[in-house]
């Protein structure tokens, strides 16, 4: 008799995966988030594929057998990761190295638009005024990039192509990349400092009233990673005085960002809708990415992109 192929669980979000190459080989079960606790323990491999739920942190602790495996289709894994299924055997993967590129792109053309006062230009465009200004050179400014993962990684090769002197800050010190210790110095140095870290307990609202306080008033801030890893209260008081210069946020602690915050208005604020690594057929990339890791799953090879559930993101950069 054959053997029952898998049974893939999947959290949907529209538009769903294409898994057509699985067909015959996994038994493929949608589900959304009130059901999920219910499916979970018919599950052998679960997809996260709607990564902004917390719905398995919320189901997992829950009665029955569990996934032996679960991929994430994002970066992050702080949405799902729970206790109980940081104890447990199951293996979790991430969409590691599909948003690298595409978020170091958006920093770097966020970094030219405020160099070059391309905001305020189209300001001006739109009020048919002519107004001139001189704009600031981007080679030779300074950049402090915390988190040295691939995203970070990323950012500072393609900021140091600008001609900008990157330092890229990581949890450990070790060739190339700073530890923890020399974060404040290099913030209080930096012309662009650019969150891209994952959310941990290390990392939460690191950047704080001190962080902003510690740095140049010409300085602009970036964050692209998990909106807890700034204190948003302490970001507007540091634009609202002008403590520094600006700031770009593409995450925020509550998404989608409520139309009545005060975030909205604030000055010399970007506000993007988590959009940075979301570039044209991101999602059938993450769909093929998942495909080819279910194949290495089911043949009984290693996966890549293996988180550490412990630290909360995949170790080993």
């Amino acid at each position: 008799m054959t053997p029952s192929p898998p049974t893939l669980l999947v959290l949907d979000a529209d538009p769903p995966p294409r898994l057509g190459r699985l067909t015959g080989r996994a038994r493929i079960v949608h589900t959304d988030a009130g059901h999920l606790a219910e499916r979970l323990p018919e599950a052998d491999a679960l997809l996260v594929w709607d990564f902004t739920s917390h719905a398995v942190r919320e189901a997992w602790p829950g009665d029955g057998r569990r996934p032996r495996w679960v991929h994430t289709a994002s970066a992050g894994v702080d949405h799902l990761m729970c206790p109980e299924l940081a104890a447990s055997d199951t293996v979790v993967t991430n969409a590691r190295g599909i948003f690298d590129q595409p978020i170091a792109e958006y920093v770097a053309a966020l970094v030219l638009a405020v160099a070059k006062d391309l905001p305020r230009t189209l300001g001006y465009q739109r009020e048919r005024t002519w107004r001139h200004r001189e704009s600031r050179r981007v080679a030779g400014t300074r950049a402090c990039v915390v988190g040295s993962g691939p995203i970070g990684r990323a950012i500072a090769r393609t900021l140091k192509a600008l001609g900008v002197t990157t330092a890229l800050v990581g949890r450990l010190p070790r060739t190339g990349i700073h530890g923890p210790d020399d974060l404040d110095r290099l913030v209080s140095r930096a012309d662009w400092v650019i969150a891209a870290a994952p959310l941990t307990e290390r990392t939460y609202r690191m950047f704080d009233a001190r962080r902003f306080g510690m740095m140049q008033p010409s300085a602009f801030f970036v964050n692209v990673s998990r909106g807890q890893l700034v204190d948003e209260d302490a970001l507007a008081e540091a634009l609202t005085r002008r403590w520094i210069a600006g700031a770009a946020l593409d995450v925020f602690a509550t998404e989608p960002l409520p139309a009545d915050s005060p975030l909205w208005e604030l000055p010399e604020l970007i506000v993007s809708p988590h959009m940075s690594g979301d570039t044209v057929g991101w999602r059938d990339e993450l769909g093929l990415q998942f495909v080819e890791l279910y194949e290495r799953w089911a043949a009984g090879r290693s996966l890549v992109n293996v988180v550490d559930k412990k630290r909360g993101y995949v170790p080993g950069h």
